[in-house]
């Protein structure tokens, strides 16, 4: 698997095995090169984002996993007194937007033989991992903060994972997950392994294609920020193959109780010294420390992106606003809102707003 490498020695990814880190220098692999985006090569007879497997980077004998992800709903609303389309990502399998990577994800597992694995996560990753996992023949462990929503613990249950409840913050759940994987469980992280980057990039070439060009801008919430990365990297490929003139402004969205890559873009370094993993509505974007931080503010950097943060009294507003335009989110979802309302003045048409997560996934 030679297009992966660890960002830090340069090694390439192994030929066997699954590892989450460089077993060398304990560097993170990343996607050492856009990927390469064909229309030649988009096969509408396969399903969801399957059209787009040749930009996934998997080797020829991996399987199709499949639940039927992708090709979303883009909905036009008038918001703001300007036209708006909004992408229903909680319409996957699962709920949320995570399955694009989950699919990719558990291809790949399958192609490196793995029967068992490891995940964590505040609810809609560990829901969807297990889906796919459960589909493909993998038992799935699934890490989780106690204070993981009803609904997305009853959800992960059913597919019949076995849960581990962690007290504390959301980075307890990771901590307790590495500890499991120091006794020889694959992690099959949907923030570590990059192959979930290739699953989500496939978000730009949908609109692509819905839109029938790219949108002036697009806003996302950002946890992790791997959405907003991939996304970016997708329609990077789309202008490197000559079907774009420019990348959208790319605006990712954290509650502010939780806010590391708004404080850095915002104050600097110095920003990232008041930053608390604080209680939040917004469970799904409550990350502290982003794996890929460095990547995504190069990225921002880069393309004129934004990063923007929503109060806590304004989480709840902005969810029973998008539900009166009949779009029912949970939180996480709902922070667009008002970020939003905070730059519509600014922001390129036509402008895409990305829902992540169903509301019937939230307490």
């Amino acid at each position: 698997m030679t297009d992966i490498r660890c960002t830090n020695c340069r090694r390439p990814y192994p030929d066997v095995g699954a590892p989450y880190r460089c077993p060398v220098c304990a560097g993170l692999y990343d996607y050492e090169a856009l990927p390469v985006f064909d229309l030649r090569t988009v096969d509408p007879s396969l399903p969801g984002i399957w059209r787009y497997r040749q930009t996934f980077g998997l080797a020829d004998e991996a399987p199709q996993v499949t639940l039927g992800e992708g090709i979303t709903p883009l909905v036009w609303r008038n918001s703001f007194g300007r036209d708006m389309a909004f992408k229903l990502e909680f319409l996957n399998p699962t709920g949320a937007y995570k399955d694009r990577g989950s699919a990719v994800l558990t291809s790949f597992l399958i192609e490196r033989g793995v029967k068992t694995a490891v995940e964590d996560s505040s609810g809609n990753a560990g829901a969807s991992f297990a889906a796919y996992a459960t589909s493909a023949g993998i038992q799935a462990q699934v890490y989780i903060p106690d204070s993981t929503s009803g609904p997305k613990l009853a959800q992960i249950e059913r597919y019949g994972a076995e849960v581990m409840r962690i007290m504390g913050p959301r980075s307890n759940a990771t901590q307790a997950a590495l500890r499991a994987v120091e006794q020889g469980l694959v992690y099959a992280s949907h923030a570590y392994l990059p192959q979930a980057l290739a699953g989500y990039a496939t978000l730009a070439f949908e609109l692509y294609e819905q839109i029938g060009g790219a949108p002036g801008a697009v806003v996302l919430p950002a946890g992790q920020g791997n959405l907003l990365l991939a996304a970016a990297r997708g329609f990077a490929a789309l202008k490197s193959a000559g079907l774009i003139q420019r990348i959208p402004k790319i605006v990712g969205v954290q509650a502010l109780a939780c806010a590391p890559l708004w404080a850095l873009y915002r104050y600097g370094a110095a920003g990232l010294g008041w930053v608390a993993e604080g209680e939040t509505l917004a469970e799904g974007v409550r990350v502290r420390f982003p794996i890929r931080g460095d990547a995504v503010m190069q990225m921002i950097a880069e393309h004129d992106g934004l990063l923007l943060a929503v109060d806590e009294p304004d989480i709840l507003p902005g969810r029973d606003q998008l539900a009166r335009l009949g779009f029912y989110v949970e939180p996480t979802s709902a922070i667009v809102w008002n970020a939003i309302q905070q730059v519509a003045i600014e922001l390129p048409d036509p402008v895409a707003v990305v829902l992540t997560g169903s509301g019937l996934k939230a307490s």
